[in-house]
């Protein structure tokens, strides 16, 4: 088992930035792979960027230039900076986790809001 733990939401006005944590503990000898999701209300969870333990890196194409995925080994640490935030970024942020024997991310933390007022 791997738990994921993430802080680092709040308010923010259009245009600030925020960086969020997720910190893994358990069985993370097994994962390959962290990411960050995203829920707004009444929308669907959507992909916002990965990372893997080699530190290739992924974004939606609606964070590019703005958002940066990073990883500190040594704290089992994944980060998500996210910069030039605007309303449409409001949502619930999920830290994922994807271990090697699973096709796909198994784990999650509970979620952390962030808020962009405009």
């Amino acid at each position: 088992q791997v738990q994921l733990v993430e802080s680092g939401g709040g308010l923010v006005q259009a245009g600030g930035s925020l960086r969020l944590s997720c910190a893994a503990s358990g069985s993370i000898f097994s994962i390959n792979a962290m990411g960050w999701y995203r829920q707004a209300p009444g929308k669907q969870r959507e992909l916002v960027a990965t990372i893997t333990s080699g530190g290739s890196t992924n974004y939606a194409d609606s964070v590019k230039g703005r958002f940066t995925i990073s990883r500190d080994n040594a704290k089992n640490t994944v980060y998500l900076q996210m910069n030039s935030l605007n309303p449409q970024d409001t949502a619930v942020y999920y830290c994922s986790a994807k271990p090697d024997w699973a096709l796909g991310y198994s784990y999650w933390g509970q979620g952390t809001q962030v808020t962009v007022s405009s």
